[in-house]
């Protein structure tokens, strides 16, 4: 067999898995829409969606995995190879957590829909933050297909605005429930959502940090987003 045979077969390989962790990211994506679906109309069918697709997560990223596995005891991928093998298997970590976040978000949900008191509260404040974070997870997905680092640094600024919001979500929750105690445990349940939402966001920047290291070679975690401009440039 020729080496150009093997790098065909390789490449092949190597595009396959790539399809099936953007296969993954639209799973996650459905899931997170159908946890703001559940946000935004308190529906159980909704929450119950989210948990239906749970199961289908988790066993996409095994099964990428025993691909990953697989290729790197078959293929021995040198150094770059190597990278964009890893950064395979933890961007399809990272999606995999995103769908825990969603599920998190569809029990809370139900938990404060069995509580009686979803009207009460501020919950829609919180729907601001859940489309920010699912349109980072959509353009994190865009930018890994096309490992465009502009994008990916325009999505760890993005993610900065989800914190915000994060910290001024919590402010107004500590309010109502100094106010009312009643709303104390339904209040505690939003703060979890709210938590669940944010962390979906710093999922979506570290696959952002993924694409720059992929693309540049420069592990940028950590690291404040002015400091990575000024390296990469």
């Amino acid at each position: 067999m020729t080496d150009k045979h093997l790098s065909t077969q390789f490449d092949s390989e190597l595009n396959q898995v790539s399809a099936r962790v953007m296969e993954l990211g639209g799973l996650v994506e459905s899931q997170i829409r159908e946890a703001i679906s559940a946000l935004s109309h308190f529906s159980l069918e909704a929450a119950a969606q989210v948990e239906s697709i749970e199961s289908r997560v988790n066993q996409m990223e095994v099964d990428i995995d025993h691909e990953l596995i697989t290729i790197i005891a078959r293929r021995q991928p040198t150094a770059r190879d190597l990278r964009l093998l890893m950064a395979f298997s933890k961007a399809t970590a990272n999606l995999e957590r995103m769908g825990d976040e969603a599920a998190r978000m569809a029990r809370m949900v139900r938990s404060i829909i069995e509580s009686g008191a979803a009207r009460s509260l501020p919950s829609s404040d919180l729907r601001v933050a859940a489309d920010l974070a699912s349109g980072l997870l959509r353009k994190a997905l865009d930018s890994f297909a096309r490992l465009d680092v502009k994008a990916a640094v325009a999505i760890l600024k993005e993610d900065d605005l989800i914190d915000r919001e994060f910290d001024g979500f919590v402010r107004k929750l500590i309010t109502y429930m100094m106010e009312d105690a009643r709303t104390i445990s339904a209040s505690l349940d939003l703060l979890f959502l709210a938590k669940a939402i944010e962390r979906i966001g710093d999922h979506s920047k570290n696959i952002a940090e993924l694409i720059i290291y992929l693309v540049e070679g420069k592990d940028v975690r950590h690291r404040p987003v002015a400091d990575i401009e000024s390296t990469i440039q």
